[in-house]
């Protein structure tokens, strides 16, 4: 029992290690969506959008605030568990990550949880959420400035997420402004 003496804090720190790099590489791929062999990323967008609608305007889930804060406490940790994942895959934007997706994804969504609850959308909801889908999936493949700016210059992390942000963000301002139209 002596040599292990000293060895079981190193054994557990290794443990620990090993079992939250598993849950940010499960987090990352959005459990398991990113390992799909075509196109990753948009199935993740439709998956999110579906879940999303699903939850508000099936099972009217409409707490904005916790919305909101739930988002940014995943933003936050997602840099953690795409930097801590990264290592997982073989290239510096691995196209099994698309926790970014999820991001860019929700924000034209959450957008839509307001305008709906402020009664600033008069078409069918159901064509926002198509809509908000769109507009994330060709802003993220296309990628305009800033989203490009992220994309080339930041081979890391951070530009992993950040491209889908700025992308979520140009699908959010067209999002408002065909509300204000319709």
């Amino acid at each position: 029992f002596r040599s292990w003496k000293g060895k079981s804090n190193s054994l557990r720190s290794y443990l620990l290690h090993n079992a939250m790099k598993k849950i940010n590489v499960l987090l990352s791929t959005f459990f398991g969506y990113g390992h799909l062999t075509k196109i990753p990323g948009t199935v993740t967008s439709a998956v999110v959008t579906v879940f999303i609608y699903i939850a508000y305007e099936i099972l009217g889930y409409t707490d904005l605030k916790f919305s909101i804060i739930f988002f940014i406490l995943l933003f936050f940790y997602s840099f953690y568990a795409v930097k801590d994942s990264e290592s997982e895959f073989k290239n510096k934007d691995p196209r099994q990550i698309v926790i970014d997706e999820v991001l860019g994804q929700s924000m034209p969504l959450i957008l839509l949880l307001y305008l709906n609850q402020t009664n600033q959308i008069s078409i069918s909801i159901e064509i926002y959420y198509i809509l908000s889908f769109v507009f994330f999936r060709f802003f993220d493949i296309l990628k305009p400035f800033p989203v490009s700016y992220f994309d080339k210059n930041h081979k890391n992390y951070f530009g992993i997420i950040m491209d889908d942000i700025m992308a979520g963000l140009y699908s959010m301002i067209l999002i408002y402004l065909i509300s204000l139209k319709f």
